[in-house]
């Protein structure tokens, strides 16, 4: 009877151990699992973050871009406007110059 006393109380208790070592086999998924997941959304946030810098950085170069074609349209308008008045001075001077001389080199 000690025999069949001592089978049962091994037999519990490897039944025991083994419950003890499928729960610590179950949180250590669980733990593994839920790290899984942390580390995976942690990088969609980075990936999203890096594609939100690599759009403002677009942006700022395509904002860039317009502010140096504009410079350049003003730059542009500004020297065939100087240009343009600078003919029109000359316009007016010779007219003035023809207007005060007979046009005969002798007597002017």
């Amino acid at each position: 009877m000690r025999k069949i006393v001592f089978a049962a109380a091994a037999t519990m208790a490897a039944m025991s151990l083994g419950a003890c070592s499928e729960k610590t086999q179950d949180a250590t998924e669980a733990a593994a699992s839920s790290a899984g997941d942390d580390i995976s959304s942690a990088a969609t946030d980075v990936g999203d973050s890096l594609g939100n810098v690599g759009d403002k950085a677009s942006d700022a170069a395509d904002d860039t871009a317009d502010a140096a074609k504009d410079a350049a349209k003003s730059a542009e308008k500004t020297l065939d406007d100087t240009a343009n008045d600078a003919q029109n001075a000359a316009n007016d001077v010779a007219k003035e110059l023809d207007a005060h001389t007979d046009g005969d080199p002798k007597t002017n």
